[in-house]
C-alpha cells in the first residue's frame, strides 16, 4: 500500500472516532489515536485533525491535549475559537483547560449504556 493511501486510510478511522465524541465530553489526542487502533497516533491525531476536510461532521475542537489543554494552532480560527465551540457544547474551559476528570469522553461507559 502506498504511503498516502496509508495516511488516508488512517486519517479516516481518526475521523470514524472523532465523530463518535458526543456534545458535552472531549477526548485527548491519545485516546483517539488508542480507539483508532495505535495508541502511538497521538502526532498523526493532529495532523489528521489540521486538515479536517469537514469541521461540521468532524468536531475536531472536541479533541483536546492529555492536560486538558486547547490547541493555540487550532486550525479553524486558533484557540480562542475552539474555546469558544467548546463553551457552546457546555464545557467550561478555564483559562483554556478543560477538567478531564468531568468532561472526558469514556467510550466505554457509552458501550455499557448501549447494552443495557
Amino acid at each position: 500500500m502506498c504511503e498516502e493511501n496509508k495516511r488516508h486510510n488512517s486519517f479516516e478511522k481518526i475521523y470514524d472516532v472523532v465523530r463518535q465524541i458526543p456534545r458535552g465530553n472531549v477526548a485527548t489526542y491519545g485516546q483517539v489515536a488508542a480507539l483508532a487502533g495505535n495508541r502511538h497516533w497521538a502526532r498523526v491525531v493532529g495532523y489528521a485533525l489540521h486538515v479536517n476536510p469537514d469541521p461540521e461532521t468532524i468536531p475536531c475542537y472536541r479533541v483536546v491535549n492529555r492536560l486538558g489543554e486547547v490547541s493555540a494552532a487550532f486550525a479553524f480560527g486558533g484557540g480562542n475559537r475552539q474555546i469558544e465551540l467548546l463553551e457552546a457544547d457546555g464545557i467550561p474551559c478555564q483559562d483554556g483547560v478543560v477538567d478531564l476528570k468531568k468532561y472526558q469522553w469514556s467510550r466505554r461507559a457509552l458501550e455499557e449504556l448501549e447494552t443495557m
